[in-house]
């Protein structure tokens, strides 16, 4: 089955909001990325939810940001500490942005998407989790300057 250039971006936009509830889970529950992996490749790809199926993610792109994020977390947080305005450390944030910004960072460090794509995308990966909240507009702002710093070449303005 060949998939259509819309079904392979909404694969990949699915893989984005479970690498950030995968870099989550690792955290409150103490899991290893290995067991997190198999436990979202396994159960949580295409899982029916209260009578609602999950879009099945791309796999490639969920390995790429749960291990990226994973090996580059020092680098990832350290651009999150730098854009954060308010003065405050990513290790005192809402655990949910945090595994946001690692797996926005992981990709922008990666370089192989473009960094304004990144931010859109992880925005509504906000939009998904803080639907009537200053978040996502807070991500915005911190990814677009983790962006201009971790890739400076991508922006001319």
């Amino acid at each position: 089955m060949t998939l259509s250039n819309n079904q392979k971006r909404a694969m990949k936009s699915a893989s984005r909001l479970y690498a950030v509830q995968a870099l989550f889970q690792m955290e409150h529950s103490n899991q290893s990325i290995d067991a997190v992996r198999a436990e979202f490749e396994d159960h949580r790809f295409g899982a029916v939810y209260e009578g609602e199926e999950m879009i099945e993610g791309d796999i490639d792109t969920f390995r790429a940001l749960l291990e990226g994020a994973v090996a580059e977390q020092r680098q990832i947080d350290q651009l999150a500490d730098r854009a954060i305005v308010e003065k405050w450390k990513i290790d005192r944030i809402d655990p949910t942005l945090r595994a946001l910004f690692r797996a926005a960072g992981a990709e922008m460090v990666a370089g192989k998407t473009p960094p304004k794509v990144v931010i859109v995308e992880f925005v509504d990966v906000a939009k998904a989790f803080f639907p009537e909240g200053r978040e996502p507009k807070f991500v915005n702002a911190v990814l677009d300057h983790m962006a201009r710093e971790a890739r400076p070449e991508a922006f001319t303005d």
